[in-house]
């Protein structure tokens, strides 16, 4: 009996023995699955770090994108306001030239012409200037020769602008009055702002009274002089 005892007693023994063996494999277990478990949530929040520090980092880049923008926009609108406060310096220093019209045909890049003989009358109506109409041709040599001389007179430019309302035509008018003795060319007629032909100024050809040539050209000042003292007919 006490043999038997004594064996199992032994082999009680033998297992309490192995037991804390196996409670320590049992432990050792435990603490692997919880050190994957922190590992799990170090490499969890890692990874949200890293997505957020990028989500703040592209906040960040749009921010500067649009602060670039807007530093640009500003400098354009500057750039735009700067020059549309300088173009009237440009054209107030420009104002004394003006730019030449095909109207003149010659006759004077630099007056004002007008197109038709009604808005002549009209201007010359509505400005109480009077009216000097010049009938030329484009093939016409007297007329070129003429023309020459015309605009390169400064007096004559020079009144022509200031004190006249000018006109000059390739073409007759239904209006009678201004060929009193012929339609020739060149001719020049003068009508005041009354509506009226000035029929009393004339070149010095009886039988060509409105013709002028280019040794005319001091005559043809006295007779613009002459036109510039107006009718006293009510307008």
């Amino acid at each position: 009996m006490e043999g038997r005892e004594s064996k199992s007693y032994r082999i009680n023994c033998a297992a309490y023995l192995h037991s804390p063996h196996t409670f320590n494999q049992s432990c050792g277990r435990r603490e692997g699955e919880v050190q994957v478990r922190e590992e799990r949530h170090s490499r969890t929040r890692s990874c949200r770090t890293q997505e957020t520090y990028k989500g703040a980092t592209e906040n960040r880049k749009v921010v500067i994108m649009i602060r670039g923008l807007l530093s640009v926009l500003l400098v354009l609108v500057a750039i735009a306001v700067s020059s549309s406060l300088t173009k009237p310096e440009k054209n107030i220093a420009k104002r004394g030239k003006r730019i030449p019209q095909t109207l003149s045909r010659g006759w004077g890049d630099q007056l004002i012409w007008a197109q038709t003989y009604e808005e002549a009358l009209y201007w010359a109506r509505a400005q109480n200037k009077p009216l000097m109409v010049i009938f030329h041709l484009e093939d016409c040599p007297h007329s070129a020769s003429m023309k020459k001389v015309f605009a390169e007179d400064k007096d004559i430019q020079k009144v022509a602008d200031e004190d006249f309302i000018i006109l000059n035509l390739v073409y007759e008018t239904t209006d009678k009055h201004l060929s009193p003795d012929g339609q020739y060319v060149p001719r020049i007629i003068f009508v005041d702002p009354s509506m009226t032909v000035r029929a009393d100024i004339t070149g010095r050809y009886s039988n060509r009274m409105y013709a002028y040539e280019p040794s005319d050209i001091k005559l043809l000042l006295s007779n613009m002089q002459k036109a510039k003292k107006l009718l006293k007919t009510e307008l």
